[in-house]
């Protein structure tokens, strides 16, 4: 078993979508440089995957959602 994260992850500025298996918890975020390519992304992984729409981040937060 790996040790654990235990550094703060800094996430780049832009819009976030988190993709999930069907019936799980835990995700990867996908980042996408503008709201117009994220729109895409949600469409192109809306069938394999539950898409969820985190919202834009600028300096490591989350500022807006939409």
């Amino acid at each position: 078993m790996a040790r654990p994260v235990t550094r703060e992850i800094k996430l780049k500025n832009g819009f976030y979508i988190e993709l999930r298996r069907r019936g799980e918890h835990k995700g990867i975020k996908i980042h996408r440089d503008s709201y117009d390519q994220i729109q895409m992304a949600i469409k192109r992984y809306e069938n394999l995957y539950d898409v969820h729409y985190v919202g834009e981040v600028k300096n490591g937060k989350v500022v807006k959602n939409k």
